[in-house]
């Protein structure tokens, strides 16, 4: 029950708060009060720090939930909001720790009790990764899969040590002036004599030949110093590990206790939400790359679909489409493949324009699927970008920015080298647009943004056009290299501006691409040579491929490829006509899932009728025994759940005459008695007719 407070009390508890901080196992995994001012507060928290200061005793959020807390905050006139989860990423390599997590030091590394590992991967300085191969028992995420990846891929290098190195390398330390707990066992009870205890707190690593790695872990962050160790010592210049993480939920930082994590009993039942994930189709995608929900119609595979990618996109926090924030949905595309859709449509194509002169045209716009990959790809480059890059890049952006701020379009000149003079009419972010009065044969022409950007970036001198022919590799200049060139040097003018703020390194996101009824379109047409670039073994610089259309790209050379934060999921059912057609191409490179048609029955909960749900889930397996008990059908003809949601808006007679009734009957079609057959179904189904004859059913 929530203590009685005022809103005085509030007050005071907030103004606590700011001077004091909260703790780390007192802040909010969903809800926050949001004052005028913009400030945030944990409400259980708010609550009871107002209890203490109003009432005496302690600051406790044992008597009540958080739900109570966020209403009886709005009934005293606060604003309280669903907090957005997030999920941080750690970069560690031999010179260092980086998190876009603010909160992170790696000198108090207490902070990892309480957060929860997400992912974690090795990438040496080729660019190539490599992930933790879980030996038996060892299914889940958990604060010692980092170090046992370490192991694993510094293996031989760490077995070769002396057994008095072993006992002497880096683990862990506190803080900067606390010792250095080293020290690497051959067994758990070598660890606890060393250290005089019996905790459990320790990491084990089985090597190849059976031999073992023991050594002190205790939290997410707690082996950091072993990791860099074993880069300093092992790894290249440019190897990292880089470590996906969030905030425990309140729950999970109660009963949290990392050591059960080291008992192989306690990792055998745990499934994909020990990784953050509500849905066991989310870690198959991760896997896989790309999935084939297949099966029934009605068994909700295009509402699964959204599901899944609800749970990937917001990192196990949830997995309805709907709670996704609007960056978030930005990470999600859908579309429903039909007869006529066309490479044009998917990947690029021409498409007709209107001329400013009022003349029509053609131009070449991207598809839907390479807009979508191209932002995908920018987020996937953007995040392994060092930080003076970051550095670079921004600079040049406030240059840019502030340099078009500056004119005025359309009347400020600028000349090129040999005279021509032009004035720049409008500017995007991919674009600068020129209009060159003086030239009879072009009067207008488009520059790239990224080009002037890039050449900025660069920190290099540009003299002349041929500093930027040969600065993008070109055999001869464009014409647009005169006019980019212009504008570089007029941009170069001015002082580079300092960065105002440190831009923040890219989180690393991943994006869902949804295909609806993807056996219904012609895949080899729509797909084109995107079969090997959507390949799981080649996602990435290594499957890159030239479009189609690449010779009406402003830069012939450019290649496309489907980076590796793109997951693609597809859905189609069993019995359309077009799965015969489905390209086999497309079976080697996903991984197919069937769903039958019991399998979701928990979206019936969306009836909100106890007895309605039960009726329907008995009428439903009823009709589907029937279904497959007729020779020449099988479990995919089944109904899934999905059509008796239709309940909300009309009876289970109606349900027959108007949903089931047509379908089934397409489905018996051309069959010897379909008569007596329907008769069966509608029998089963409980259909009130049934008895009374095909004729009287009919009327």
């Amino acid at each position: 029950m929530v203590p009685k407070v005022t809103k005085n009390d509030i007050s005071d508890a907030l103004k606590y708060i700011d001077e004091n901080g909260v703790p780390l196992q007192n802040r909010s995994t969903k809800y926050e009060i949001v004052t005028d001012d913009g400030k945030r507060y944990p409400p259980k928290y708010v609550i009871a720090v107002a209890d203490g200061i109003a009432n005496g005793g302690d600051i406790s959020t044992r008597d009540f939930n958080a739900v109570e807390a966020k209403k009886y905050l709005e009934g005293l006139g606060f604003t309280v909001e669903t907090k957005t989860q997030v999920s941080y990423t750690l970069v560690i390599t031999a010179d260092g720790a980086e998190s876009n997590d603010e909160r992170f030091d790696i000198d108090d590394i207490t902070l990892g009790d309480g957060y929860k590992p997400l992912d974690v991967f090795f990438e040496n300085e080729n660019g190539d990764k490599v992930s933790r191969a879980r030996s038996k028992g060892e299914k889940t995420i958990t604060n010692q899969t980092m170090p046992r990846l370490a192991c694993q891929v510094f293996e031989k290098q760490l077995a070769g040590l002396s057994d008095y190195d072993k006992l002497n390398f880096p683990v862990c330390k506190y803080n900067p002036q606390s010792n250095t707990i080293k020290g690497i066992f051959p067994n758990a009870e070598e660890l606890k004599k060393s250290r005089n205890t019996q905790s459990w707190e320790y990491v084990t690593y089985t090597c190849g030949d059976g031999r073992l790695f023991v050594f002190y872990c205790w939290n997410i962050f707690s082996t950091l110093y072993f990791v860099q160790e074993c880069l300093k010592r092992f790894g290249n210049k440019n190897d990292r590990f880089v470590l996906t993480y969030r905030e425990k939920e309140k729950k999970e930082a109660e009963t949290a206790n990392d050591a059960a994590a080291n008992d192989e009993a306690a990792t055998q039942d745990r499934d994909a939400r020990s990784v953050g994930y509500k849905n066991p189709f989310s870690s198959v995608l991760m896997s896989a790359k790309n999935i084939i929900f297949r099966g029934a119609p009605g068994t909700g595979k295009s509402y699964l679909a959204k599901e899944v990618a609800a749970d990937i996109v917001s990192d196990g926090y949830f997995d309805d489409y709907t709670l996704l924030t609007d960056e978030q949905k930005k990470q999600i595309e859908f579309v429903q493949f039909h007869p006529s859709y066309d490479y044009s449509d998917f990947v690029e194509g021409l498409r007709p324009k209107v001329n400013d002169d009022g003349s029509m045209g053609f131009e070449l716009r991207d598809g839907i699927f390479k807009r979508f990959a191209a932002r995908a790809r920018k987020n996937y480059e953007d995040f392994y970008k060092s930080t003076e890059t970051r550095e670079k890049e921004y600079s040049a952006r406030e240059a840019m920015t502030e340099f078009f701020s500056d004119i005025e379009f359309g009347a400020d000149t600028f000349k090129t080298v040999n005279g021509n003079e032009f004035t720049v009419t409008d500017v995007d972010g991919k674009h600068v647009y020129i209009s060159i009065p003086g030239n009879a044969a072009i009067n207008k022409l488009t520059l790239s943004y990224d080009e002037i950007a890039k050449m900025l970036e660069s920190g290099r001198t540009f003299d002349k056009v041929k500093d930027v022919t040969a600065f993008f590799d070109k055999g001869f200049a464009t014409q647009a290299y005169s006019y980019e060139f212009v504008l570089y040097k007029e941009i170069a003018k001015k002082k580079m501006p300092a960065t105002k703020t440190k831009p923040k390194h890219e989180e690393l996101k991943k994006y869902i691409f949804i295909i609806d009824e993807i056996n219904r379109g012609d895949i080899s047409k729509i797909f084109g040579e995107l079969f090997f670039a959507i390949d799981p073994s080649y996602r990435g610089p290594r499957g890159e491929i030239s479009t189609q259309y690449s010779y009406l790209h402003s830069d012939p050379d450019e290649k496309f490829y489907v980076p590796d934060n793109l997951y693609i999921i597809g859905t189609m059912n069993d019995i359309d006509r077009s799965v015969d057609s489905f390209d086999f191409a497309m079976h080697r490179r996903f991984r197919f899932a069937e769903i039958k048609a019991d399998d979701r029955l928990e979206m019936l909960d969306a009836l909100e009728n106890e007895d309605l749900k039960a009726e329907a889930i008995k009428r439903l397996a009823a009709l589907n025994k029937e279904i497959a008990n007729v020779e020449d059908l099988n479990e995919n003809y089944q109904i899934g759940a999905a059509y008796f949601l239709k309940l909300k808006d009309v009876g289970f007679d109606g349900l027959w005459t108007d949903f089931l009734k047509p379908l089934l009957q397409e489905y018996i079609h051309g069959m010897y008695d379909e008569d007596g057959i329907m008769q069966r179904f509608a029998k089963a189904y409980g259909y009130p007719n049934s008895v009374e004859g095909s004729a009287d059913e009919t009327a």
